[in-house]
C-alpha cells in the first residue's frame, strides 16, 4: 500500500490528494468519510486557490477544506491512476499501474455532464446517470444490433457512453479516450462502479441471446 501522496484533513473528516488534470493543470480531490461523491477542484495558476467543479457540493466540501488540502499536498507527488478506498477511518490506496499520458479534456464538458445528472440535493446521482443510459440502450437500434451480435459489454458500454457524452456536451469531436477520462473524473472514488447498473442491464440482455 502507498500512502505518501494522500493526506488527512482536519477541517472536515476527509482525505485529499493532488492530481494532474486531463487538461494538464493541477487539481485537488477530497474524499469525505461516509460520502460517495468526491469534491473536485482545479487549482488556479494565478491565485493558487481552488476552483471547485460545478457539481461539487460546497456544504460538504467548503473552501477551507480545499485551502487545507492545497497546503498539505504542496510538494507531494501527483496521485497516479488508481483507486482510493475509504474504510471507516482507515485509508488504503490500491497499488497503482504505470502512469499514462493524461488525456486533455475541457472542464466545460465535465461540468455539462455532471450538471445533467445532478439531483435536487446538488449531488451527482449514479441512479439518474444509469437510468438515462439504460433508457437510451433500450431505444437504440445500434445497441440492439450489437447485443444480437453478442458484442462484449465493454464495447456496447463504450458506444452508449460516447453517444450520450457527445450529445450532452455538444462536442462531437470527443474521442473514446476523452470519454473514458470524463468517466474517471465523474467517479473518482470507484471508477469501475460508475456504470454498474448499465453493465448489469447489458449482461442480462446479452444472456438472452442464443449462442
Amino acid at each position: 500500500m502507498i500512502r505518501t501522496n494522500v493526506v488527512e484533513l482536519t477541517v472536515i473528516p476527509a482525505v485529499a490528494y493532488r492530481q494532474k488534470l486531463p487538461s494538464g493543470g493541477s487539481g485537488i480531490t477530497i474524499l469525505r468519510y461516509g460520502e460517495k461523491q468526491p469534491g473536485i477542484a482545479s487549482i488556479s495558476t494565478r491565485s493558487g486557490k481552488a476552483i471547485p467543479a460545478a457539481n461539487t457540493p460546497l456544504k460538504l466540501y467548503p473552501e477551507e477544506a480545499f485551502d487545507e488540502a492545497i497546503r498539505l499536498t504542496t510538494g507531494l507527488p501527483y496521485k497516479k491512476q488508481g483507486s482510493v478506498v475509504l474504510k471507516k477511518k482507515k485509508v488504503e490506496e490500491v497499488k497503482e499501474k504505470k502512469e499514462e499520458e493524461p488525456v486533455a479534456v475541457d472542464m466545460a464538458d465535465y461540468d455539462a455532464i455532471a450538471a445533467k445528472y445532478t439531483d435536487k440535493t446538488g449531488k451527482l446521482s449514479y441512479d439518474l446517470f444509469n437510468k438515462d443510459l439504460i433508457r437510451f440502450a433500450k431505444t437504440s437500434s445500434v445497441v440492439r444490433e450489437m447485443i444480437a451480435e453478442r458484442v462484449t459489454v465493454g464495447r456496447v458500454r463504450k458506444y452508449i457512453a460516447g453517444v450520450k457524452f457527445r450529445n450532452i456536451t455538444g462536442n462531437h469531436d470527443l474521442t473514446d479516450k476523452q470519454v473514458k477520462a470524463l468517466s474517471d473524473m465523474l467517479d473518482n472514488v470507484h471508477p469501475a462502479g460508475l456504470y454498474k447498473d448499465l453493465n448489469d442491464y447489458l449482461r442480462r440482455e446479452l444472456s438472452k441471446q442464443k449462442k
